[in-house]
């Protein structure tokens, strides 16, 4: 399987970025999908994540500015995020997970958390300018 990420660039602080996915090379509906991110010169977390039925999590550093979506007729994932901040500024990836446990516990856990998730993108650059 693989997972091509898009939609990163340079905004400003209080701009919205759009961030979009597309799966391929395995059953999508049944993969709990994610969102991580790795700012610079610090470890990865996960953001947000969006279960095979739909069901939303997201880490407390992003919550009520993201938006996580999936549509599993054309494979595809996105995050919409809005009011952005300079601490926002990493690289984002997308990532899958067959496990429903680990899709419900990703946000919970800090930065560094070793994760079993199965595959990922190689991730699309979003710098926030003050």
């Amino acid at each position: 399987g693989s997972m091509v990420e898009s939609g990163g660039g340079s905004v400003q602080s209080g701009g919205s970025l759009r961030l979009s996915c597309t799966a391929s090379g395995f059953t999508y509906i049944q993969y709990c999908m994610g969102w991580f991110r790795q700012p610079p010169g610090k470890e990865r977390v996960g953001i947000a994540t969006i279960d095979r039925n739909g069901r939303a999590t997201y880490g407390d550093s992003v919550k009520g500015r993201v938006t996580i979506s999936r549509e599993n007729g054309k494979n595809t994932l996105s995050l919409e995020m809005n009011s952005l901040k300079p601490e926002d500024t990493a690289m984002y990836y997308c990532a899958s997970i067959f496990s429903p446990a680990e899709c419900v516990w990703t946000t919970f856990m800090g930065p560094g958390w070793p994760t079993t998730y199965n595959y990922w993108g190689s991730g699309t650059q979003v710098t926030v300018s003050p």
